[in-house]
């Protein structure tokens, strides 16, 4: 490999929602960019949310007011950068009187209405719900409504590596950091031209299947999530400027609890809330939960008394009743927030820290981000970029605000996409053609190609999963295994049998190999 005779600008470790943000933002201000991660892209914190970009109703409560604002700007921003895999949603709280007196709900909406700049999301108002319509129970008549948004969190991260790589960043998953230390540079001479200095630079050890190799970078970006105090103390033998808490969150996939797309945010007697959600047509999530982690964030699993404590929220509110035997699937992530020192987990201050770590002018910086939602990355990102604008004073001003992300170019609207999709390809079920136009908006005709039926793209392996899609997936958008695909890039892993995934493998395994005959050809 000849990586290590190339000086990047930035190096940034760690492919979830922040790395890939930071890397898009300066690979499209002019500075060369090296993005690593250790697995797949977001296959951590960043694909096991709630699936929501959303103000942050419940933070108001703890006086958060500069992240609720960001967070609330950011809807409408987002919406309009990527509004094939993000969508309005309207979110109804059951009032409970004993938790929440209403005067304080409808002051939190009315911050929630104008604090942050709202244009196409609608505002908040009352209902009153009908015992023989509404799915809650009887007793509950009456709540709140109020917009936020549904994403595809894993898709957005995505998305984002892919700017950045089509803006010139290099991108490589699968790829360890086993470590990094400054070292000097060649002797620069000043602008005088009598002065001669040494200036520092990072030398970084990566790993990855093929073996061991290094690159050199300016600046180190340390965006690793869970593992960012532990990539500081461990892989730079450093001390980090912050702690770190690891909060576990956790979801649970049941069958469609009742009818309709509005979602519903349930008060808990703890003073937590449960988000209850329509999810991929078929399904509702519930989540999440608050509870410290201090084990492997590799390893972290849904725990029985996490299960117990969502079943018992949900069947307080619905009448219709959950049991362990109605689960069909459950994730779990560790959010990787800034140690504030609060007793309580669930009130860990949910902002970002970016701490920027250098002695002296002429050392490398070190930039490492604590805490962030999924929601404010972009903000995350300009703000990170706005701590390094000293050692890059010819880099381009901020650009992420009006740009759009693959797949928005010429979108006029998913269904209208859709529809095109069904009129070009015989055979196409607007299910599928649905699927395909909310995942990968204008850039599906990468993969539709010339066909002008569905028999035309190749071997059907389950569910409206075809070759094309997978070639296109592997070769794109750095898939590697069924995981990737059936999880994190078209969420069809709760329709795929185990001998259905076993066949994708296959299909997967024989992929790689022709690539690499063709590739040593």
């Amino acid at each position: 490999m000849n990586e290590h005779h190339i000086l990047y600008d930035l190096a940034v470790i760690g492919g979830g929602i922040n790395g890939a943000g930071i890397a898009a933002d300066a690979a499209g201000r002019g500075l060369s960019v090296f993005l690593c991660e250790k697995d797949d892209l977001a296959s951590h914190t960043s694909s096991a949310s709630s699936k929501l970009i959303h103000g942050g109703l419940r933070y108001l409560e703890h006086k958060e007011f500069r992240l609720v604002r960001e967070a609330l700007a950011e809807r409408e921003v987002l919406l309009a950068k990527a509004p094939h895999i993000i969508r309005p949603m309207r979110f109804i709280m059951p009032h409970q009187p004993h938790l929440r007196p209403a005067w304080l709900i409808r002051t939190g909406l009315f911050f929630y209405d104008h604090l942050g700049k709202r244009e196409k999301l609608a505002g908040s108002n009352l209902v009153e719900f009908q015992q023989d319509s509404s799915p809650l129970k009887d007793e509950m008549t009456r709540g709140f409504e109020y917009s936020d948004c549904a994403v595809d969190d894993a898709r957005l991260v995505v998305l984002n590596a892919m700017q950045a790589r089509e803006l010139g960043a290099k991108v490589v998953t699968r790829t360890q950091c086993l470590g990094a230390q400054r070292v000097l540079n060649k002797k620069e001479q000043s602008e005088s031209g009598n002065v001669e200095k040494e200036q520092s630079i990072w030398r970084i050890e990566l790993e990855n299947d093929r073996g061991r190799y290094h690159i050199q970078t300016k600046v180190l970006v340390n965006a690793a999530g869970p593992w960012v105090a532990q990539f500081i103390q461990q892989d730079l033998q450093l001390k980090p400027p912050y702690g770190i808490r690891l909060i576990q969150g956790s979801h649970l996939i049941v069958p469609k609890l009742y009818q309709g797309d509005k979602a519903y945010i349930l008060q808990n007697d703890d003073r937590r809330i449960v988000f209850v959600i329509p999810y991929l047509d078929r399904y509702t999530l519930i989540g999440t939960t608050d509870k410290e982690y201090f084990g492997d964030p590799d390893n972290v699993e849904i725990t029985p008394e996490e299960i117990d404590y969502l079943l018992d929220v949900s069947n307080a509110h619905f009448k219709t009743q959950l049991s362990y035997a109605d689960i069909v699937s459950t994730y779990s992530g560790v959010r990787p927030l800034c140690d504030d020192e609060s007793d309580n987990p669930s009130v860990v201050t949910r902002d970002y820290t970016l701490a920027l770590s250098h002695e002296t002018t002429d050392e490398a910086p070190l930039l490492s981000v604590f805490g962030g939602k999924l929601t404010t990355y972009r903000k995350l990102a300009e703000s990170a970029l706005e701590h390094l604008k000293p050692f890059f004073p010819d880099m381009k001003k901020p650009w992420t605000q009006n740009s759009v992300l693959p797949g928005t170019e010429n979108l006029n609207s998913v269904e209208e996409l859709a529809m095109q999709i069904q009129e070009k390809i015989s055979g196409v079920p607007f299910a599928l053609a649905s699927r395909w136009a909310h995942a990968y908006g204008t850039r599906v005709w990468e993969f539709l190609n010339q066909a002008s039926s569905i028999h035309e793209l190749g071997q059907d392996l389950g569910h409206g999963l075809f070759a094309q899609e997978v070639d296109y997936l592997v070769e794109q958008e750095w898939a590697v295994n069924a995981e990737d695909i059936l999880k994190r890039r078209t969420k069809l892993y709760l329709e795929f049998s185990t001998d259905e995934t076993q066949q994708l493998d296959r299909y997967l395994q024989e992929l790689h190999q022709r690539r690499a005959q063709g590739d040593a050809a």
